[in-house]
């Protein structure tokens, strides 16, 4: 038996995923239901379930990585703390203010997302900084301390403190600070240049804020997380994934909880990168559907993006240029995901007006779909899967939920084909096209609206639902390949424990890119190396761990609001290297917005340090299904009545299990009910296993729209 397994646990909306993978490759793989009033009790049934049922020992554990919405729901649910901000006198309503932005046009019933802190907790002290650094008003040390004891005595549990030109000088934030920390330490303190030194001021007073709001939920969370593990005797080192796709001390999540908002979709990316990586597979849009929501990215020859910004609390979550002011903006270091809410827990809903609405509301673990029968009535797009046919009533999580056909058909009467007035059947084909065609919306954002053609790409097809709907969305992107990875249903608990350990650094660098500004480039560097090397083992590092850095700069064309990051060497950097980074710009930026601009003048706005720290790599084996593909025959053993839609009515489909499917294609209509998900087979389509445990569903061309 296979000794020091390295644990990932994945929170989701409706289920928590749990995978251990030993060092000779075993796997064990776990679903329960998330626990919504006490996130770590989920974390902790499951975890001592697969130590009983797999005679282990918590001692077995080497390290847990974590992934968790906590940070993406209180923003959503504004179940954050009180908090209050400090800014120069003069900036008070910048929160209000934002960028004059709405995400859409002549809708007379939005509202922009109500500012975290309230205008009576944004409190003003005078200083000033100008552009260049300069101190051209000291800080009124008085005025601060009153403001902190105002603050303090009108029960905030945070602070965030944002001063104009801060990035580039410092020295008035770092009194505050230093303020607060004798004054009230108590409060938990956010320092704008702490979480993200750059300018403009409105992003990074937001992003401030948000950090602030979400610091005592996420310290307390993960202070009894570590609590409950140790109290079970798991006493292995826990980290914590980052939305940048790296993971770190809890106690460095704690400080900067901002960092890890998107912290589970980010896991399930690196996952398949991962995995892409090992198989040659160049290019690959990630589609991976849970209980709650669809995220979508894109990785290209093996590597993933990152985006510069993002907002959260949104209604969909997009890094996109095209869609701003639905939520909170946040620019620290994400891989470009986007996310619409979409999921198998998904309610289903007809207007006033008679159209039908899918999402965002979830039904959640608690009460559930309707077929959960734990007290859910809401129709969901699960009982739509259900009512097709494609759902195993049976084997949802190897057979320990069992589904009630009934109530999902009920549901779906009552509230959808009925007001509709439709057959039941039809009503839920129809929701589960609309469904489909929704999620396009997710993957053109990181595909289309990014320069990407996505037929020039792989699906990739994960998460609980992902393996049901990911035909119906590859067809409307007019993608004719799909993947589908071991153990689809917890593959971002599988990425987390593909992470390295990993640390951003960032720092204000407004010059334009020429020769001239190439020792202060080298300096800065320099500055940058020195304090990540300084801090390792403060964000998670093994002591006298040497990280490997890599550089980047945030280049744009002179007067352009928005910049691209670009790799830039190691080592002190020359005039060769100045030219060569413009050119990597302008052709990134062809590639992204379809033009370049010769000749035109190139500045920098921000200089980016990634310091990482690499870990055990996982084990291929550990993935494949090992020997029971061998025994692959392709016979089903047993037929479903499922639907296909006008053209094909009710089918006798053959049911599968994952060990019948052979590298021999095999067409559809066919289901493969798996323990974490069901794979759906159309007629027009088929089936295969590929290497290293990969399901390969291949749509016939002359189908694809």
């Amino acid at each position: 038996m296979a000794r020091n397994f390295r644990v990932g646990v994945d929170i989701g909306g409706t289920f928590t995923d749990i995978i251990f993978i030993g060092d000779d490759g075993t796997t064990f793989t776990k679903k329960v239901l998330s626990t919504p009033d006490d996130y770590a009790r989920a974390i902790i049934a499951g975890i001592q379930d697969v130590i009983a049922d797999h005679c282990l020992s918590a001692s077995d554990i080497e390290e847990v990585v974590h992934g968790s919405t906590i940070v993406t729901n209180a923003c959503i649910e504004l179940t954050g703390a009180k908090i209050g901000v400090i800014t120069t006198k003069g900036f008070r309503d910048v929160l209000e203010i934002g960028r004059g932005r709405m995400p859409v046009m002549y809708d007379l019933t939005w509202s922009k997302p109500p500012p975290l802190a309230p205008r009576y907790l944004r409190l003003e002290v005078d200083e000033r900084i100008n552009a260049k650094g300069e101190i051209i008003r000291p800080l009124d040390i008085e005025g601060a301390k009153a403001a902190i004891d105002k603050l303090v005595s009108l029960g905030v549990e945070a602070i965030a403190v944002c001063l104009f030109n801060s990035p580039k000088n410092p020295v008035h934030e770092q009194k505050i600070g230093e303020l607060l920390r004798e004054r009230a330490p108590q409060i938990y303190v956010s320092l704008s240049t702490e979480v993200m030194p750059l300018i403009k001021e409105y992003e990074r007073t937001s992003e401030t804020a948000v950090n602030a709001y979400v610091m005592p939920l996420v310290a307390t969370y993960l202070r009894a997380l570590r609590q409950e593990l140790t109290e079970a005797g798991v006493a292995a080192p826990l980290y914590v994934m980052q939305s940048s796709g790296g993971m770190i001390a809890p106690e460095a999540a704690a400080e900067r909880p901002v960092e890890i908002i998107e912290c589970g979709p980010a896991a399930g990316v690196v996952g398949c990168a991962y995995l892409a990586q090992r198989q040659n597979i160049g290019n690959l849009i990630t589609f991976d559907m849970g209980g709650t929501t669809t995220k979508s990215s894109i990785v290209e020859e093996g590597q993933y993006t990152r985006s510069p910004e993002y907002e959260v609390g949104g209604g969909i979550h997009r890094a996109s240029r095209l869609l701003k002011g639905k939520g909170y903006v946040v620019r620290v270091p994400s891989i470009d995901i986007a996310e619409i809410g979409a999921g198998g827990g998904s309610i289903l809903r007809v207007d006033v007006g008679g159209a039908l609405h899918i999402g965002p509301e979830s039904a959640g673990a608690v009460p559930g779909p309707a077929c959960y029968d734990l007290g859910g009535e809401e129709a969901t797009l699960t009982d739509v899967n259900l009512v097709l046919g494609y759902l195993n009533q049976n084997y949802l999580v190897g057979g320990e939920l069992k589904l009630d056909p009934q109530k999902a058909f009920r549901a779906i009467e009552e509230k959808v084909a009925k007001p509709l007035g439709m057959d039941v059947v039809e009503a839920a084909y129809g929701a589960y096209s609309i469904a489909n065609a929704n999620m396009l919306r997710a993957i053109r954002a990181v595909s289309s609206e990014r320069g990407r053609d996505p037929r020039k790409f792989i699906l990739y097809a994960f998460g609980g639902a992902g393996a049901m709907h990911a035909v119906g969305v590859a067809k409307g992107l007019g993608i004719t390949q799909i993947i589908v990875p071991p153990a689809p249903g917890v593959c971002s608990a599988f990425g987390l424990t593909c992470a390295d350990i990993e640390r951003h650094y960032a720092k204000a660098f407004s010059h334009l890119w020429e020769d001239a500004v190439l020792e202060n480039l080298n300096r800065t560097f320099e500055e940058m190396i020195d304090e990540a090397i300084a801090s390792v083992e403060v964000w998670g590092g093994r002591p006298k761990a040497k990280p490997r850095l890599d550089k980047l700069v945030d280049l744009r064309y002179e007067g352009q609001s928005w910049e691209l990051s670009i790799p830039v060497p190691n080592g002190k950097l020359g005039p060769a290297e100045l030219v060569k980074a413009t050119e990597d710009f302008e052709a990134e930026h062809e590639k992204t917005y379809g033009h370049r601009l010769p000749g035109y003048a190139v500045q920098a706005a921000a200089l980016r340090l990634v310091a990482t720290i690499p870990t055990k790599r996982v084990t291929l084996s550990s993935i494949t299904g090992g020997a029971g593909r061998a025994k692959a025959t392709g016979l089903a053993s047993e037929k479903r009545k499922a639907y296909w839609g006008k053209e094909h009515d009710f089918i006798d489909t053959p049911v599968l299990e994952l060990e019948q499917v052979g590298q021999s294609p095999i067409e559809g209509p066919v289901l493969v009910d798996c323990y974490d998900t069901t794979i759906v087979i159309p007629p027009d389509c088929t089936i295969a296993t590929g290497d290293w445990g990969n399901i390969l569903i291949n749509i016939k061309s002359e189908e694809v729209s």
